[in-house]
C-alpha cells in the first residue's frame, strides 16, 4: 500500500454536522481529514458519510491515540484497525503526533508530552519504523504544543524532528498553531524555531486556533484547544513558511467550539488567499 500526496490547497476537518451543508454544495477545499480512531467501527452513519466523501475528495487520516511515544511497544489491535481504515478509504495521508497517549492498558485522552533525547529518539523511531512496515507506507509526524520542558530534554524539537526524518523516512505534519503556542508558554522566538526545522521534510500543515489561560504565577498560557479562529500571528507564521516552501497541503483544524460550515469555509478563504499568494510567487520565482 502506498499513499498519493495530498493537493497542495486548502483542506478541513470533518464534522458530521456538516455534511449536509457539504453534499448540498461541495466545498471549495482539496481535502477532508478526520480522526482515524473515530471509524474504527464497521459501518454506520460515519462509514457512509466518509465514503462518500472520499468519493469527490482527497483524504487525510489523522491518528490521535497510537502514542508513538509511548514506553511499551504499539497497541496491535490499533495498528491493525488503522491498517484496515487505510485499506478500506486508501487516504492520501496518514499522519500522527509526537506524543504518548497510553502505557500498558491505561489510556489517556490526551496527547502527553516526552523528553526529547538520544533515548525518546531511539524509542519513537522504532514506534515510526513498526507503524510504517504495518501500513507499507510514509507516514506524518506531528510537532506537539508544549506546555513545559524536561531537565533531561538534550535535543531542540526541530533538530529530533529532522533526525527521525532521517533516521525513519517518515514526513514530517507541521502544526504552525503548536509552534506558535509553544513559543509563548516557554518563551522562545517561534521563527528561530522554524528557521531550525527541516521544511524540505513537510507533507501537511495545520492551522488552528488556541485560547488564552494565566498560569499559577499570572504569566500567559496558551492553550491548543483547536476551539477559536485562527489568530493573526498563526496565519504571519503560515505565511513566512510558505514564502520559504512554496504551496503546501494546509488543513484548518476546529474539534471544539465548532462553528457552522459557512463560517469555516470563509476561513478555509482566507487560509487560500495566502496560499495562493506563494503559489504566483513560486510560478514568478521559476519564469
Amino acid at each position: 500500500m502506498s499513499f498519493a500526496s495530498l493537493p497542495a490547497e486548502i483542506g478541513l476537518g470533518f464534522k458530521p454536522q456538516h455534511f449536509s451543508d457539504i453534499a448540498a454544495a461541495p466545498a471549495a477545499v482539496g481535502f477532508f481529514e478526520v480522526h482515524a480512531e473515530n471509524y474504527f467501527g464497521a459501518g454506520g452513519v460515519p462509514h457512509r458519510q466518509l465514503a462518500a466523501l472520499r468519493r469527490d475528495y482527497a483524504l487525510s487520516l489523522h491518528g490521535v491515540g497510537l502514542s508513538i511515544g509511548g514506553e511499551t511497544r504499539l497497541d496491535g489491535h490499533h495498528l491493525a484497525a488503522l491498517k484496515a481504515l487505510c485499506v478500506r478509504y486508501e487516504p492520501e495521508s496518514f499522519s500522527e503526533h509526537l506524543a504518548w497517549a497510553s502505557h500498558n492498558e491505561t489510556y489517556f485522552n490526551d496527547l502527553l508530552p516526552l523528553p526529547l533525547n538520544e533515548a525518546t529518539l531511539k524509542r519513537v523511531a522504532a514506534h515510526v519504523d513498526e507503524l510504517q512496515a504495518a501500513l507499507q507506507c510514509r507516514v506524518l509526524i506531528e510537532n506537539p504544543a508544549s506546555y513545559l520542558s524536561f531537565s533531561d530534554g538534550t535535543i531542540a524539537e526541530p533538530q529530533f524532528l529532522a533526525e527521525l526524518a532521517a533516521r525513519t523516512g517518515c514526513g514530517l505534519l507541521l502544526d504552525i498553531n503548536n509552534v506558535y503556542v509553544s513559543a509563548v508558554n516557554l518563551g522562545f522566538d517561534p521563527k528561530t524555531y522554524l528557521d531550525a526545522f527541516p521544511l524540505q521534510w513537510i507533507g501537511e500543515i495545520h492551522l488552528a486556533g488556541h485560547s488564552d489561560a494565566t498560569d499559577a504565577e499570572g504569566r500567559t498560557l496558551l492553550i491548543d484547544t483547536h476551539g477559536a479562529p485562527i489568530a493573526d500571528p498563526v496565519f504571519a507564521l503560515y505565511q513566512w513558511v510558505l514564502a520559504r516552501t512554496g504551496p503546501r497541503p494546509s488543513l484548518i483544524e476546529r474539534d471544539n467550539d465548532v462553528p457552522a460550515w459557512p463560517a469555516l469555509v470563509d476561513e478555509a478563504a482566507k487560509a487560500g488567499e495566502i496560499l495562493e499568494a506563494a503559489r504566483k510567487a513560486q510560478s514568478h520565482q521559476a519564469a
